[in-house]
């Protein structure tokens, strides 16, 4: 899937194809550089978003052990949990509704006009924060 030559690292795309996605996978080819650093990207802050979920786990059973949590604490638990529903809310309709992969970009940049934050914090950039 990654390989690595003169200090940089490759996709191997080849197993998009045997699953029927071709085209996806030529697409990628194409972009190899961009599409590298996007997956770099997504995984890094999927990696960083999995942290604080883990992070707000011992929260909650500090909770459970004590029965009370500061108010620092509390904020992170909320904060975490409103992201944990954001991320069901864009990434499960991203694998279980046709055409997804056109519709949630349209619906992240629509919730922006409305005001809406749906976005992950870890999934943001720092000036969107």
């Amino acid at each position: 899937m990654l390989k690595k030559s003169k200090n940089k690292w490759n996709l191997d795309y080849s197993f998009l194809e045997k699953k029927g996605y071709k085209d996806f996978a030529s697409r990628l080819n194409l972009n190899s550089e961009k599409s590298a650093k996007a997956f770099k990207v997504f995984f890094n802050n999927l990696r960083k978003e999995a942290r604080e979920t883990k992070q707000a786990s011992y929260l909650v059973v500090k909770f459970l052990k004590e029965g009370k949590l500061s108010k620092k604490e509390e904020k992170e638990l909320k904060h975490q949990f409103y992201d944990v529903l954001k991320i069901m809310g864009v990434g499960i309709p991203f694998f279980m509704i046709p055409g997804a992969t056109v519709l949630v970009p349209f619906l992240i940049k629509l919730s922006r006009k409305l005001g809406l934050d749906i976005i992950p914090t870890s999934f943001k950039k720092d000036e969107d924060l």
